[in-house]
């Protein structure tokens, strides 16, 4: 790739970026509403972490079971809203009825996807610190033990593996106008079940667990509770820390992969105009 070809992809790169902030700030009450949806789920989470001890009988570290509900909330909250944003860049390309322009463009579809990939994970990263924020007060989070440098660690390599999958998802919209979108939302909760959020995977049956393992939201959650309840570094982690860089070195690339052939498909059959 020449300079100038270069420098032409890092500019229309920084432009879909602005772009989907500017979509962000258009439709903010959305976002507040959103939010607010978000911040109930993991307030109610955190509660029932706290409630566990008087529903049970038995005397247990509340403040480590709080925290453990409070991460597995956030963090699916953070990989569920990078992995939405990436899988609908299809949908939101009809919704604004861009999607020609978009798809005619002279950019790479790489840097296409790319870039909303790097607006989802800024934009994820901001909504789950203010929901960080706001869980504090309801709660008394003691993180004296935590180690954040190993949890940011685990957010970034994470990243990458849901931006894979996010680019496999965004492939449904594209070849199905009607239920791409649907189908999305039917596979997020099928990661929710096998992943272990709000528990760990070891209670489900064998065969749900080895499928477990091949989500590399199983290994972020693990991860992100042993750096912040338990401060392990990341070499200590190394069991969780591999499996997310080969899931990620394995489904960024497919994705994008996959994605491109489908592209060409759905010009062949005239499915990317078509709203349903």
């Amino acid at each position: 790739m020449s300079g100038n070809t270069l420098a032409r992809e890092l500019r229309a790169s920084w432009a879909f970026i602005e772009r989907n902030f500017n979509f962000t700030k258009r439709y903010w009450k959305w976002e507040v509403v959103f939010f607010v949806y978000t911040m109930a789920n993991s307030v109610t989470m955190g509660f029932i972490g706290k409630g566990v001890e008087s529903f049970s009988g038995t005397k247990l570290n509340t403040s480590y079971l709080i925290l453990y509900m409070l991460l597995g909330s956030i963090l699916w909250g953070y990989l569920s809203i990078l992995f939405e944003i990436v899988a609908e860049t299809v949908a939101w390309e009809r919704w604004e009825e861009t999607i020609e322009y978009t798809f005619m463009a002279p950019v790479r579809r790489a840097t296409h996807l790319l870039s909303t990939c790097g607006y989802a994970i800024l934009y994820g990263i901001l909504r789950s610190g203010l929901i960080l924020l706001v869980v504090s007060v309801f709660f008394d989070l003691n993180l004296s033990s935590a180690n954040l440098l190993s949890a940011a660690g685990i957010l970034a390599v994470s990243s990458f593996s849901f931006v894979g999958l996010g680019i496999v998802a965004a492939v449904l919209p594209l070849i199905s106008p009607e239920k791409g979108v649907q189908v999305v939302h039917i596979f997020q909760a099928l990661l929710l079940m096998f992943s272990g959020v709000y528990y760990e995977i070891d209670v489900l049956p064998v065969w749900m667990q080895q499928v477990g393992k091949l989500s590399p939201a199983n290994y972020a959650l693990r991860g992100m509770r042993a750096s912040i309840l338990e401060g392990k570094t990341i070499p200590e982690m190394s069991n969780d820390v591999w499996p997310l860089i080969f899931l990620g070195a394995l489904l960024l690339p497919s994705g994008l992969l996959f994605f491109r052939r489908m592209e060409s498909w759905a010009k062949r059959k005239g499915v990317l105009k078509r709203s349903g």
